[in-house]
């Protein structure tokens, strides 16, 4: 398809997978339907068939991703409040319905060409990457400062936030990195700090994002807290139970997170 001045070309990538709810992340569309469906995370969940606690980790995923968040979320307790699609969100659902039906298509007339694709499949599931960090964001690489060893690396995330990140030199050149790609910045939980009352503070960590606590978990040794920054992005920190007794955090009250930028993984598609 060639581009003109007000589109952009279409490039093509290879997909196999018989699994409709695995297509191309069509596990999360899914849950993204039954919210707009349902009205309420927790019913969602349910339908779907996963926990209350992986679909909320789920939609701070999708919103941190995606240009504009896809789901507005009013917290009120276990039953997750009022829920529903932006219309962004809407639109989304919608663009990957006509994906999918073509891919199906695409997938039969492969079939009848190839016959038995499952050993491809098989193959092709192993070389895919999951990660298991809870914090993954999308940006745009804004300056790159090289060192004699590493580099610092700034992303600019969603709403205009940036992220500072250490990789090595290699890095950069592995990963092609340059001003104005897109890459992702992927955080453990375990590396965030959680603070309040830090405005007046100094500090040695690059990474300090303030906003509002959106949920508390609260567990024997562990507490998780996931605080909205702005922009559509969630950081989700795991501290201890005793810190998050101290700090006296609770939902809808100030937070700031902090984590180095060592503790920053960047990835490109």
């Amino acid at each position: 398809m060639k581009s003109t001045e007000n589109s952009r070309a279409l490039t093509g990538s290879l997909w196999l997978n018989r699994a409709e709810s695995r297509f191309l992340g069509g596990d999360r569309i899914l849950l993204l339907e039954k919210i707009d469906e349902l009205g309420s995370i927790t019913k969602a969940a349910k339908d779907v068939g996963i926990s209350y606690k992986t679909a909320w980790d789920l939609i701070n995923m999708i919103n941190n991703l995606a240009e504009k968040p896809l789901v507005d979320r009013l917290t009120g307790g276990k039953g997750g409040g009022g829920t529903s699609l932006t219309a962004e969100g809407k639109k989304i659902v919608a663009q990957f319905k006509t994906i999918q039906e073509e891919h199906r298509k695409f997938l039969d007339n492969l079939e009848g060409r190839l016959g038995d694709t499952d050993s491809l499949y098989q193959f092709l599931r192993r070389i895919s990457m999951k990660v298991s960090a809870r914090n993954t964001f999308a940006g745009t690489v804004t300056a790159i400062t090289r060192g004699a060893v590493n580099a610092e690396v700034t992303l600019s995330l969603k709403g205009g936030i940036p992220l500072t990140a250490v990789v090595t030199n290699g890095a950069i050149d592995n990963l092609g990195l340059v001003i104005g790609v897109e890459a992702y910045a992927i955080i453990k939980a375990s590396s965030i700090i959680i603070g309040t009352d830090l405005h007046d503070a100094k500090l040695s960590a690059r990474n300090v994002f303030c906003g509002t606590i959106a949920k508390i978990i609260e567990g024997p040794v562990n507490t998780e807290v996931d605080v909205e920054i702005g922009g559509g992005n969630t950081v989700s920190a795991v501290i201890t139970h005793d810190s998050g007794t101290r700090l006296e955090l609770k939902v809808g009250g100030h937070a700031c997170t902090l984590f180095k930028a060592s503790s920053v993984i960047i990835g490109v598609s």
